[in-house]
């Protein structure tokens, strides 16, 4: 049975809206000024709708929240799910052409100045809404307000904690079932399928992002796409793998081999695991977000190999697999209790092949939490 908050109770989702609000009160004091929130993930975290088109011009549904009231606009296809989910929320349903209805609805809410996700916008839809609200005997404004809901999602609550803790837990089974079983012979294409059936058999809602399972000298590649290569005895296999659990993600990597690998991955392995311990020890609030990307980097350009490192350390995690923060070398900001981040140092050989290990970490008080189960490494000092 679902349970309803009391009368007197803020849902999490009044709690964000507003918290968007405050963030957003100087724009205008919220007197004739709504938000525009286009992307799904920012648009389940602040109404819980869970509906989404993954059509480039998605259109499943859309937010838009003003200083008093919250509206969620969908189409008839998915009318009754917005209201099913999005509680906190009036639900309008616009039939025929969207920059018409929208339009329509912008003048019954008497907004001025838009914000908007510029970058979940298509140039289609911008051109033909901004000819309808300029055209408007009071004109509306639009104003780009990209990155704030990202923002608001880097700090997680004890909810989403405990759906990330979950989610590592699953793919982390699901790993622990399937890397035993590898054997030569058998193609890349094949271990993904089976890591994918595997997690959702588990109650999976989906993968996170398509499986990257990368052999020998397919390794090199970060995000190599599966394909019909077969394992073979001696050479690296990158495992890089997530699901996806009540909307929340995981992400985890390991770096397996069937038999004993040739001294040089041995040493790489070595060395990209030293690296992201000796990150690990770095992550706590309160510290820059570069800082423990300077440390993995440099412990792998000490060791020989910076040449082959050319991603990140990490990135932040939640209901989506790629947010805030980034654990690189630009644009730092300051990590806090509650954040969500991936560490996954890598080093990446040319025609050979690379060495690639991550595990998904929260951040607390004292240092880095591992969620994702610290199973499947080698010692080879």
């Amino acid at each position: 049975m679902t349970q309803h908050p009391k009368k007197d109770e803020k849902t999490v989702y009044q709690k964000r809206v507003a918290d968007l609000r405050r963030k957003l009160a100087d724009r205008s004091g919220m007197h004739s000024y709504a938000a525009w929130i286009i992307q799904p993930e920012n648009r389940r975290y602040l109404s819980g709708f869970k509906a989404e088109d993954t059509q480039i011009n998605e259109s499943s549904g859309s937010l838009l929240i003003d200083g008093t009231r919250c509206l969620m606009v969908t189409d008839p296809r998915y009318g009754l799910e917005a209201k099913t989910d999005a509680v906190d929320f009036e639900v309008h349903v616009l039939n025929g052409d969207f920059a018409d209805g929208f339009t329509n609805l912008i003048v019954k809410t008497g907004t001025h100045v838009l914000g908007f996700e510029e970058e979940y916008v298509t140039f289609s839809l911008y051109r033909k809404l901004t000819e309808k609200l300029e055209c408007l005997p009071s004109p509306v404004i639009f104003e780009a307000i990209n990155g704030v809901v990202e923002s608001m999602r880097e700090v997680k609550d004890e909810v989403e904690i405990k759906a990330m803790e979950k989610t590592a837990d699953l793919m982390s089974e699901v790993i622990d079932e399937v890397i035993p079983e590898l054997k030569a012979g058998a193609t890349e294409r094949e271990v993904a399928w089976r890591i994918e059936s595997t997690a959702r058999d588990r109650g999976a809602d989906g993968m996170a992002f398509p499986p990257i399972v990368a052999s020998g000298p397919n390794s090199a590649l970060p995000h190599a796409v599966p394909s019909d290569r077969k394992l073979k005895a001696g050479e690296p296999i990158i495992i890089d793998v997530g699901a996806r659990l009540n909307g929340y993600c995981s992400d985890m990597t390991r770096t397996v081999f069937l038999g004993d690998p040739e001294s040089e991955f041995r040493i790489i392995y070595h060395t990209v695991r030293q690296a992201q311990l000796e990150a690990l020890k770095a992550i706590r609030p309160g510290v820059e977000s570069n800082a423990p990307d300077k440390i993995a980097r440099d412990f792998i350009t000490d060791a020989g190999f910076g040449d082959y490192f050319i991603h990140s350390l990490g990135h932040g995690v939640g209901l989506a697999t790629h947010e805030g923060p980034r654990l690189g070398p630009l644009k730092p900001v300051t990590l806090k209790k509650g954040m969500v981040v991936t560490v996954e140092p890598g080093i990446y050989i040319p025609e050979k092949g690379g060495v690639r290990l991550e595990e998904m970490v929260v951040i607390e008080e004292d240092g880095p939490r591992v969620l994702t189960r610290n199973n499947h490494f080698y010692d080879f000092s």
